[in-house]
């Protein structure tokens, strides 16, 4: 007889013997997460990773939740609003991190990484520019399995996070150049727009993605003439399929962004790499000729900017000149707007979350969900993402060779 048919009649013969109380208990514990939600401690990170909404449909779904004390306050969700929904309000960070699974907007600090405890689920960005050299090395110490949200991937192939945090960036990009150019705060005093016997602001947008998208639209509707430029003539097509307008759109080449940039009032760079750093497309000879008082938002900054002039700035001293150019190069432009951001990552994390208990275990889920695998970038302690390993030097394995493993 194969070995194998006997291991599989001795496990047959235990679950056999097995009370069919403890089955459904073991069934049970299995279905309930334990979800922390820290404190966020980046600097001016304002966003919370679950509001009080959806915390009620996850405990009312039989998950419990932990919150620590003024974790949604930045965002004006109060400790009562969480109480109320059903979480439990702690007031030790040490205390929350004891949860299973620990739902965060910003990746933790090393700090915060020792207070993990092996084994757990980490779900929160990766922003690996950002992070220290020993920053993986400490997650696969303790064995977690850590997803990055900005890489979880939808049924329809497309990247929710981003795309949500996309279209508040775009759209808060032209608001804030639109503040820029007025003179409350020390601009040229021009609209952002145009109106009737007035020449119409130029903007000039590189990068056809979400930010792109919603950055022209909120330009056009503001009645500006908008200019797009992109590598990538798929997304280009599609941004102006998707817009219903025929807009000026071009490849990016030196010279014809350059021209463009020298009539610009506003240049807004919104390029997402796919991995890496943010290429420079826009060098300082190219700055220097723009108009003086003219506007550069570079939301592409918190992956190195696409203007050789960005330099990372923060909420509290936003903006800088250089050649006479306003730089506004603020990392996590949602941030600005935290309450509209949290609900935004909140309606994308709760169901996920809901769908890890139907499935019994984050395990089954990702074993399901073939998308979801892509957001993995360490499963138990082993590093999934070759990127990352070739980048650090570090071992990595296949996800879906692991996956088939068990």
């Amino acid at each position: 007889m194969n070995p194998s048919d006997d291991m599989l009649k001795n496990l047959s013969r235990e679950a056999s013997l097995m009370p069919k109380e403890q089955m459904v208990a073991i069934a049970d514990s299995e279905r309930k997460l334990y979800i922390g939600i820290p404190k966020e401690t980046s600097f001016q990170e304002n966003r919370v990773a679950l509001v009080p909404e959806s915390v009620a449909f996850l405990v009312n779904n039989g998950h419990e939740i932990w919150v620590e004390a003024g974790a949604g306050a930045n965002a004006n969700f109060t400790d009562r609003d969480y109480s109320e929904a059903g979480a439990r309000i702690v007031e030790s960070t040490k205390e929350v991190y004891q949860a299973k699974v620990i739902l965060k907007v910003e990746p933790p600090s090393l700090d915060e990484i020792e207070l993990m405890q092996n084994k757990q689920v980490l779900i929160s960005a990766l922003q690996l520019s950002i992070q220290p050299e020993d920053f993986l090395k400490k997650i696969m110490a303790k064995k977690i399995t850590a997803i990055a949200w900005d890489y979880i991937m939808d049924e329809e192939g497309t990247y929710p996070v981003v795309s949500a945090m996309g279209e508040i960036a775009g759209n808060t990009s032209v608001l804030i150049a639109a503040e820029l150019l007025s003179n409350y705060n020390g601009g040229v005093g021009a609209m952002l727009g145009g109106i009737t016997g007035v020449k119409p602001t130029e903007v000039v947008i590189i990068g056809a993605g979400s930010v792109g998208e919603y950055a022209a639209r909120a330009a056009l509707g503001l009645g500006a003439q908008v200019k797009i430029f992109d590598n990538n003539t798929y997304k280009l097509r599609r941004l102006q399929n998707s817009i219903g307008a025929r807009l000026y759109t071009s490849t990016i080449q030196p010279k014809v962004l350059a021209n463009a940039l020298k009539t610009a009032d506003v240049a807004i760079g919104a390029i997402r790499p796919q991995h890496g750093r943010t290429p420079c497309v826009v060098n300082e000879e190219m700055v220097a000729l723009m108009r003086k008082g003219s506007v550069i938002v570079d939301v592409s900054i918190d992956q190195g900017g696409c203007f050789e002039t960005s330099e990372v700035s923060n909420h509290e001293y936003p903006t800088f000149v250089k050649h006479g150019v306003v730089h506004y190069c603020v990392p996590n432009i949602a941030s600005r707007v935290s309450r509209t951001a949290s609900y935004a990552l909140s309606n994308i994390f709760a169901p996920i979350l809901s769908a890890v208990g139907e499935e019994a275990g984050l395990d089954n889920l990702i074993y399901k969900k073939k998308n979801l695998r892509k957001s993995v970038y360490m499963y138990k302690g082993i590093l999934t993402d070759k990127f990352l390993g070739e980048t650090y030097g570090l071992p990595f394995k296949d996800l879906d060779l692991l996956m088939s493993a068990l």
